[in-house]
């Protein structure tokens, strides 16, 4: 439970159900401060820990902090900067999902006995026949399945997502007839442990090496802090006068250059996928015609995915994609149903 609307209306949906609820918040960070970066308050602070406790003491169900930084810091933050500093554009709640929540704590929880352990993502699961099938949430809003694409048939055997069969305003009501504190409580930000800019947290954790900026027929058209606060697709921030706009087409970390073209330079049909996972444990035998997105709030495109050895697909969309950044997800789908995803690669994967 983070303290906010989403976690809390879970434990509540779940204990008006009659299960036997422990509300549980991970503790992800030493640092509880509510006045960081830019005077902006993340998530998994104290004050959400608080929220979370006196939700718990409402509906009458335990609850327990459990102490997970150093897998956090391990597994997530150093994840984050390391891929910044590969000149990759990493999602930190992909990782999270992954190695925290449906790793460590669904192993601890197993360990002191718990059957399931429940979440406020917005997304559905269904049982067919032999296997579990990831699903689309209610409300296309805030659909949460993009994050979740790494999930396995026994993690789904043991998560359950009571939000998300509800719209968003339908879960603030429950949580204001339930008296709920948080009723209102706005929603966390995207980067759960910075509030503010991801570069002021990066220079707290590198030592940038400068650069230059250069179009893509490699004339210099500018210098660069490090090419840890680049990403592909920017525009803003770039430091150099142009007659047309530029946006950042690659980020080569092993030559400290940043390359910028014009907006249509940054489209492509073509990119490969790394760690595919796919949501029924086995990948298909052949090509197979699906929508895919490349980043969260992108929209679904029709595309071929092609399996390759190696946890590794070949996604060929029917049409150019803006932006293709190494690092993010791309995700497929078939209607509602999460097929499967992997981490973007721009060049095939050996």
């Amino acid at each position: 439970m983070s303290g906010g609307v989403d976690s809390s209306v879970a434990a509540v949906l779940l204990a008006e159900a009659g299960a036997d609820v422990v509300g549980v918040t991970m503790r992800l960070s030493g640092d509880y401060d509510t006045d960081r970066l830019d005077g902006q308050k993340g998530c998994c602070t104290l004050d959400d820990a608080d929220d979370a406790r006196r939700v718990c003491q409402l509906i009458g169900v335990p609850h327990y902090v459990m102490n997970l930084e150093r897998e956090f810091e391990e597994h997530v933050i150093s994840y984050f900067v390391s891929e910044y500093q590969r000149g990759r554009t990493p999602h930190p709640c992909l990782a999270c999902n992954d190695l925290i929540k449906f790793d460590f704590l669904l192993k601890r929880a197993e360990a002191m006995g718990f059957d399931q352990i429940a979440t406020g993502h917005y997304a559905r699961l269904d049982h067919t026949g032999d296997s579990w099938r990831l699903r689309k949430a209610v409300t296309s809003a805030k659909d949460q399945s993009y994050v979740l694409f790494g999930l396995s048939q026994r993690e789904m055997e043991r998560v359950l997502f009571p939000v998300g069969h509800y719209e968003k305003e339908e879960i603030r009501a429950i949580a204001s007839r339930s008296g709920l504190p948080v009723a209102d409580k706005p929603d966390s930000q995207e980067i759960c442990f910075i509030p503010g800019d991801y570069r002021d947290f990066l220079r707290t954790r590198v030592e940038p090496t400068p650069g230059n900026i250069v179009d893509t027929s490699g004339a210099v058209l500018g210098s660069h802090e490090g090419v840890e606060f680049f990403t592909i697709g920017q525009r803003r921030g770039l430091g150099i006068a142009t007659s047309e706009p530029k946006y950042v087409v690659s980020v080569l970390p092993s030559t400290a250059t940043v390359v910028v073209g014009s907006r249509d330079e940054l489209l492509q049909k073509q990119l490969w996928a790394s760690r595919v996972n796919w949501i029924s444990g086995e990948p298909p035998i052949g090509p197979i015609e699906l929508s895919a997105k490349i980043r969260y709030k992108a929209s679904e495109a029709p595309a071929t995915i092609t399996p390759l050895p190696g946890n590794t697909a070949q996604i060929c969309f029917q049409e150019p994609q803006r932006a293709v950044t190494p690092g993010q997800a791309v995700v497929f789908y078939h209607g509602e149903e999460v097929m499967g995803g992997g981490y973007i690669e721009l060049e095939p994967v050996n």
